[in-house]
C-alpha cells in the first residue's frame, strides 16, 4: 500500500511575483461598441479582475483558508502502462463510524475546489440523513496532482486512479458523485470496478444517447409521435444552444490542445478569459465575486503541471472513439448494473427529456430544482447534498446499498 503525505498549499513567492509581473505586462484588445456577451467576455470585467489579480488580490490569505478548511493529501498510485503518478486528493472522514465513503469527482474547469462547500454537509451526522467519509481527487493534470508524461490517458485510466485511491484509503466499497468529466469517470468506475467496489453511482449532469435512426431507434420513434412538456422542451432548447454556440471550446480542446494550451501556460489573461466565460455562462446567475474567481483561476495557474495539461482529457477521450462526436460520448453505460441516480438543475449544459435517460440501473431522479447550474456543489450545495441523502438515506433507492455502512451512528 503506498504511503499517504499530509500537503498544504505553499506556493512560492517567486511564482507569485511571475504572475503579477505577467499582468502588469498584459496587452488587451479592443472591443465594439454595446457587445456585451455577444462576442465573448466584455473588456471591463477582464480590466477589473486584472486589476484585482495584480494590485489587491491576496493569494497568501486564500491559499490559508483552503488549507484550514480541506484536509489535504498526495500518495502515488501505479496505473497499469503509465506508470506511477502521484496523485493529491481531499480526505475527511466523519465522526460516524458506519458512515458511507464517498469519492467527489470534479470536471473541467473544475479542481478539488468544487468539494469545499459541501464537504461540511456531507459529514453531518443526525438522525434525519447519513453522514459520509468524502475523498474529493485532483484528476491527474489538474490542482496539484502530477499529470500523465504518455499520450493515451483516457477514461479508463482516470477510473483506475479514482479506484486505486479509493482501495488505499481502506473503501474497499464505496458510492461516488461526478459531474461534467466526473460523471464520465465514476460511469466507468461503476462499469469496471462495480458492483465490487463502486456501489452507486450519483450525477448531476443527466444525459444519455439521442434519438437516432439506428443507435437508438425506439428513442426516435418515440420522439416523432410524442410531445414533449413545457420544461422539457426549454430544456431541448438550451442544449442546442450549447451545442451550436457554445461548444468552441471543446472542439478546439479535443482536436488541438497543444496549440491552445501555449497561451493558457503563458498568459494568465488568456486563462482567466477562457475559463470565466465558462464560470459565467454555465451557472444560474451565481454572484460570483471577483475573489471566487480568481482564486479559481489561481488554482489552475498555480497546478502543478500548469493549465495546458487539464483540456488534454478532451483529446484523449475524443481519439479513444474515433469517428464519433465528443457528446456522443457523454452517454448512459447499460452494461453497469450498479445503482444510478440523477439530480436535475435548470441551468445545466445539457437537459434533456426524461424518458430519453431511462437506463436499467437508474433509480434516483431528483426533481427539477429551481435554481443552478454546471457546478451544483458550488452553486447550491444544501440541494444537491440533499439529493445524496435522500438516494442513500433511510427509505432512498440506494440504501444500504455499501454493507454495514448506513451512514447513521
Amino acid at each position: 500500500m503506498t504511503v499517504e503525505e499530509p500537503f498544504k498549499l505553499a506556493i512560492p513567492d517567486a511564482t507569485i511575483d511571475l504572475l503579477r509581473q505577467k499582468l502588469s505586462l498584459a496587452v488587451l484588445p479592443d472591443e465594439l461598441e454595446e457587445a456585451g456577451w455577444d462576442y465573448g467576455v466584455p473588456l471591463a470585467d477582464i480590466r477589473r479582475l486584472v486589476a484585482r489579480w495584480k494590485d489587491g488580490y491576496n493569494w497568501r490569505n486564500h491559499e490559508a483558508q483552503i488549507n484550514d478548511e480541506l484536509p489535504q493529501f498526495t500518495r502515488d498510485i501505479a496505473i497499469d502502462g503509465f506508470g506511477v503518478l502521484n496523485v493529491h486528493y481531499v480526505h475527511k472522514r466523519s465522526d460516524v463510524v458506519d458512515a458511507i465513503p464517498l469519492l467527489f469527482v470534479h470536471g473541467w474547469p473544475g479542481s478539488f475546489l468544487e468539494v469545499r462547500k459541501i464537504l461540511p454537509l456531507l459529514l453531518q451526522s443526525s438522525p434525519e440523513h447519513p453522514s459520509f467519509h468524502v475523498v474529493a481527487l485532483s484528476l491527474p493534470g489538474y490542482g496539484f496532482s502530477e499529470a500523465p508524461k504518455k499520450r493515451g490517458f483516457s477514461l479508463p485510466q482516470f477510473a483506475e486512479v479514482g479506484n486505486k485511491l479509493m482501495l488505499s484509503l481502506g473503501y474497499n466499497e464505496y458510492v461516488t458523485q461526478g459531474g461534467d468529466w466526473g460523471h464520465m469517470i465514476t460511469q466507468r468506475m461503476a462499469t469496471e470496478y462495480g458492483p465490487k467496489h463502486s456501489k452507486g453511482m450519483r450525477s448531476n449532469l443527466p444525459i444519455g444517447p439521442v434519438p437516432h435512426p439506428t443507435k437508438a431507434p425506439l428513442l426516435l420513434l418515440s420522439h416523432l409521435l410524442f410531445g414533449y412538456s413545457k420544461d422539457e422542451q426549454e430544456g431541448l432548447e438550451r442544449s442546442q444552444r450549447q451545442a451550436t454556440i457554445g461548444g468552441g471550446y471543446a472542439a478546439e480542446q479535443s482536436t488541438q490542445p497543444q496549440t491552445l494550451g501555449y497561451g493558457l501556460a503563458d498568459s494568465p489573461v488568456g486563462l482567466l478569459a477562457w475559463i470565466y466565460e465558462k464560470l459565467v455562462r454555465w451557472t444560474d446567475d451565481y454572484p460570483w465575486t471577483d475573489d471566487e474567481v480568481l482564486t479559481w483561476i489561481s488554482i489552475f495557474w498555480f497546478s502543478r503541471a500548469g493549465p495546458a495539461a487539464s483540456i488534454r482529457i478532451y483529446f484523449e477521450v475524443a481519439k479513444s472513439a474515433p469517428g464519433e462526436v465528443l457528446s456522443d460520448m457523454f452517454t448512459v453505460d447499460q452494461t453497469s448494473a450498479v445503482p444510478m441516480g440523477y439530480s436535475f438543475f435548470p441551468k445545466e449544459l445539457v437537459r434533456l427529456p426524461r424518458r430519453w435517460l431511462k437506463a436499467r440501473n437508474l433509480v434516483f431522479q431528483s426533481e427539477l430544482h429551481e435554481r443552478g447550474g454546471h457546478f451544483a456543489a458550488h452553486e447550491v450545495p444544501e440541494l444537491l447534498v440533499g439529493d445524496v441523502r435522500r438516494m442513500f438515506g433511510r427509505g432512498g433507492p440506494a440504501f444500504g446499498v455499501v454493507p454495514g455502512k448506513t451512514g447513521y451512528a
